[in-house]
């Protein structure tokens, strides 16, 4: 295990903590800088106050839009810049960015440029400058990959759609048997499907030197979240992830899949683990119990294999679903799934805003702008995710060990390990509204009897003591406890460690 976990310790994407920002709703500049790029607003596009709540509008028909894909709140890169330290105060290691390429909707799933900057975000420069940030931090940055589809205005498909000649034309597939004309992604009219098919194509996007994937790894960046990944599918995955390699070794390529995650990586480096959500989610609503919660995730885990899992995105909400705070009410359920949200092996990602304890529900109320009056000492939620990021952070166990299902009746229980004893992490959770008391195996042969370590220190909890590998436990409802080993010497010197290592 001594290699596996020394290749893991070199390997930045391991376990590492993601913050997404969605650049528009992070962070504004000041009133003059706003006044000089007030024009890039003009209608139909509305330029909204800060303390605005998106809501869901009605179809510009014109435009081919919902009106509420063309409100923005002018946030930008220049000022994302000057907001790194929160990010990485609580301990967030990779910034990955919503789209930033040139499009007419805010969220920019439809681009028209590859290889610009959206103005209303700033420029390649301020890209550029963004990831020189960062890496002088020891941090990364990650862009988002949107190459299944364009936008409908962008000049190239315009070109392509009006003229049969144009260069473009391979770019898209045209005909009658597509309800707009052409082929468009969920049949979306402003979603006009890129032909990945074409060689092309496929120079352009990931194959060539100066290609878009490779070329903005060259620029700084570290690595893709590709945007609706399963339908590039895996060949072409395949494809990208070389070309990739042939630029940066050890970019990072993530893709966005809502399936079991087990055939997606490789060829992907890691899948963003929406199964994994699942589970907690219907654990959470009282769908699942903790016990078969736990078996669905070692299989997950089993099946997936460790080194894909830590590569892959843990997932609890972003800019697609329900904000945490809006789909779990009780507020010591959400400190549990947070607690296992980063006590799971995997790369936990943070949505910007959830640290805070933002609410909103779908698509646009999770993308309201970034609430920085509740940056606080004061808010226990950010001080919960501080806590527990904290505690990752101190513990290489929770960021790069392997996972072992502790089997169990009621609660989820597993344990994260390295090839160190004293490395070993125990989490516990009861994520049902009664306490529980159950008596279970703890199968580490290396781990002595005596009280394990609390982590967290509980207020009101008793020790849990391991007696030849057995552990009563009790857990309140709604509770998790994370718990280590002591290999120090006791009062007189001795511990049973002296030779276990």
């Amino acid at each position: 295990m001594g290699e596996v976990m020394a290749a893991r310790r070199r390997d930045w994407r391991c376990g590492a903590v993601v913050y997404q920002v969605f650049v528009d709703r992070f962070a504004r500049p000041d009133e003059a800088a706003l006044a000089a790029k007030r024009e890039l607003y003009a209608s139909p596009r509305r330029l909204r106050a800060w303390s605005d709540l998106p809501e869901s509008g009605e179809k510009n028909v014109a435009a081919g839009l919902w009106s509420h894909e063309l409100d923005f709140w002018g946030g930008d890169l220049v000022s994302l810049r000057g907001r790194l330290d929160h990010i990485e105060g609580l301990g967030a290691e990779v910034v990955y960015l919503n789209p930033i390429h040139p499009a007419h909707t805010n969220h920019k799933y439809d681009a028209s440029d590859y290889f610009g900057v959206s103005p209303e975000y700033g420029t390649v420069a301020d890209v550029e400058g963004l990831a020189a940030d960062l890496h002088g931090r020891g941090m990364h940055l990650m862009l988002d990959g949107v190459f299944n589809h364009m936008g409908a205005t962008s000049p190239r498909f315009v070109e392509a759609q009006g003229d049969p000649a144009s260069p473009w034309r391979a770019w898209f597939e045209f005909g009658e048997a597509y309800a707009p004309g052409y082929r468009a992604w969920f049949n979306i009219p402003n979603l006009p499907e890129v032909n990945l098919e074409s060689e092309a194509v496929q120079a352009r996007v990931w194959g060539d030197e100066d290609s878009v994937v490779r070329g903005w790894l060259a620029r700084g960046v570290d690595g893709w979240r590709l945007d609706v990944a399963y339908d590039i599918g895996p060949v072409l995955l395949g494809e990208l992830v070389d070309a990739a390699r042939a630029t940066r070794p050890d970019a990072w390529v993530v893709g966005e899949v809502w399936s079991y995650p087990d055939r997606w990586a490789p060829p992907l480096d890691g899948a963003m683990n929406f199964h994994g959500r699942e589970i907690l989610l219907a654990m959470s609503e009282g769908r699942l119990s903790g016990a078969r919660a736990g078996e669905m995730l070692a299989a997950m885990y089993a099946d997936l294999g460790m080194e894909a899992a830590l590569r892959s995105w843990l997932i609890l909400d972003n800019h697609d679903t329900d904000r945490l705070a809006t789909w779990s009410k009780n507020e010591r359920m959400r400190r549990l799934l947070v607690a296992l949200h980063l006590t799971l092996p995997g790369a936990p990602v943070v949505y910007y805003g959830s640290e805070l304890g933002m609410e909103g529900r779908g698509d646009p109320g999770c993308r309201a702008p970034m609430r920085w009056d509740l940056v606080s000492d004061d808010n226990p939620t950010l001080g919960w995710w501080r806590r527990l990021l904290e505690m990752r952070a101190g513990h290489e166990a929770l960021r790069l060990g392997d996972f072992r299902l502790i089997a169990s009746e009621k609660v989820l229980a597993f344990t994260r390990t390295t090839e160190r004893v004293g490395d070993t992490v125990v989490v516990l959770a009861n994520p049902s509204s009664r306490r529980v008391t159950e008596t279970l195996a703890l199968p580490l042969g290396k781990v002595m009897s005596g009280d394990l370590v609390d982590l967290l220190e509980v207020e009101g909890a008793g020790p849990v003591h391991v007696r030849a590998g057995v552990m009563p436990v009790t857990l309140d409802a709604w509770s998790v406890r994370v718990l280590t080993v002591s290999t120090e010497a006791g009062a007189g010197g001795y511990t049973p460690y002296g030779r276990v290592h």
